[in-house]
């Protein structure tokens, strides 16, 4: 199957994008067959491909954000370089933009003025807090947010909070932007209607704290910080095994806490202990019941701890490091991986996470800054001298 007969094949997105959370949304329409035009600065591109160099060269964040789209470099803030950004909006479908607070106003690629100059164009804003509101001219990154909405309170140990170990906020702001683009399209596509679409990091992660905030309005206090431990539910964790190693298991309902008492623990009287009678019984005299589990873990090595929990039908798992999982058996026997080119080299990615049946995976290179900048103009009408003046005077 070839991109034209994609899902999204036909469907043509522009975006003035950078860093997380934008290029993840539109990476994501790339990869069911959107032609995505990445607008990057003259001679230097998005700064998030200078984050680190780790994949031969080039930055871990930027190769995988970024497969399957077409880079143009553009100064927008030039009249010659907004004249061909109007260009492509007028081709467009949908326009994504995660500028800094008050930078699409101010280059004219605010939503009332885009809905004048490109009725059918859907318009896609990322922002950190919103466009409105109190905070709506405030920067934002990743940790900010995760710090706002009380995430970095809810992780760690007693002791001390932590951040999350991936940049979730933007990633859930990726993909509130990514189903709200999505949706627009049907819409119009249904209606004829146009549906702007906005995001904002902190409105994104908030959605992801539902059940803390419920937890805490009507509870009293928030949910304890407890490592690998579950503040309402126990036991629930990661214990150490005889072999030094760490092995998770969780207990979600009273048959599962019965066939643990009776066939890991061996202590079948447990479920008639009134300490542990109920979940919350359980979660209130936690220490106890953790000892119980440790002293059985400790007796035992981390496979044969796998092995008779899996017997007993609990949910268990060893703590696999990111090496671990590169090498899980599920990716391999599933055929996650596959090739994706990067400039100078090919790599290793994760195929996008829906299947649909039927339908290839689309992993397409990575592109360098600007690889498609000739093609794009060209395709728009520019001859080579009006490309070459641009380039000369870095509008492109």
């Amino acid at each position: 199957m070839t991109v034209h007969e994609l899902p999204l094949s036909g469907i043509t997105v522009v975006s003035l994008e950078q860093a997380v959370a934008a290029p993840y949304a539109t990476r994501q329409l790339a990869d069911l067959g959107a032609r995505v035009i990445k607008l990057e600065r003259p001679g230097e591109g998005d700064f998030a491909r200078r984050y680190d160099t780790t994949v031969h060269g080039h930055s871990s964040y930027f190769v995988w954000l970024n497969r399957s789209k077409e880079s143009l470099t553009l100064d927008v803030k030039d009249p010659r370089g907004k004249e061909v950004l109007h260009q492509l909006l007028a081709g467009a479908d949908v326009f994504v933009q995660n500028l800094a607070p008050g930078g699409a106003g101010r280059l004219g690629l605010g939503v009332d003025a885009l809905a004048e100059r490109h009725p059918r164009l859907i318009p896609c804003t990322i922002s950190g807090y919103g466009t409105t509101g109190p905070w709506a001219d405030r920067k934002s990154y990743d940790l900010l947010v995760q710090c706002q909405t009380g995430l970095v309170s809810l992780t760690g140990t007693a002791e001390e909070t932590a951040r999350v170990g991936i940049s979730v906020a933007d990633i859930a702001a990726g993909m509130y932007a990514y189903t709200g683009v999505l949706t627009a399209l049907y819409t119009r596509a249904t209606t004829g209607r146009i549906h702007p679409v906005e995001v904002s990091l902190f409105e994104a992660l908030a959605e992801w704290m539902g059940q803390p905030a419920n937890y805490t309005r009507h509870g009293g206090s928030q949910p304890a910080r407890l490592g690998t431990q579950h503040a309402t539910i126990a036991p629930y964790g990661a214990f150490t095994t005889a072999d030094g190693k760490q092995v998770l298991f969780s207990i979600q309902n009273e048959r599962e806490w019965a066939r643990l008492c009776a066939d890991f623990l061996l202590q079948p009287a447990l479920t008639d202990d009134p300490r542990f009678a109920t979940g919350s019984d359980r979660v209130a005299h936690r220490d106890a019941l953790n000892a119980i589990v440790a002293e059985r873990f400790a007796r035992s090595d981390a496979e044969e701890i796998l092995k008779d929990l899996e017997e007993a039908g609990i949910a268990c798992a060893g703590v696999n490091d990111v090496a671990a999982f590169l090498d899980h058996p599920v990716l391999a026997a599933r055929g996650r991986w596959q090739e994706v080119a990067v400039p100078g080299a090919t790599v290793q990615a994760l195929r996008p996470p829906a299947d649909l049946a039927g339908v290839p995976a689309r992993m397409d290179p990575v592109p360098d800054v600007g690889e498609h900048t000739d093609a794009i103009l060209t395709g728009l009408g520019l001859s080579p001298d009006a490309i070459a003046s641009l380039r000369a005077d870095a509008v492109v």
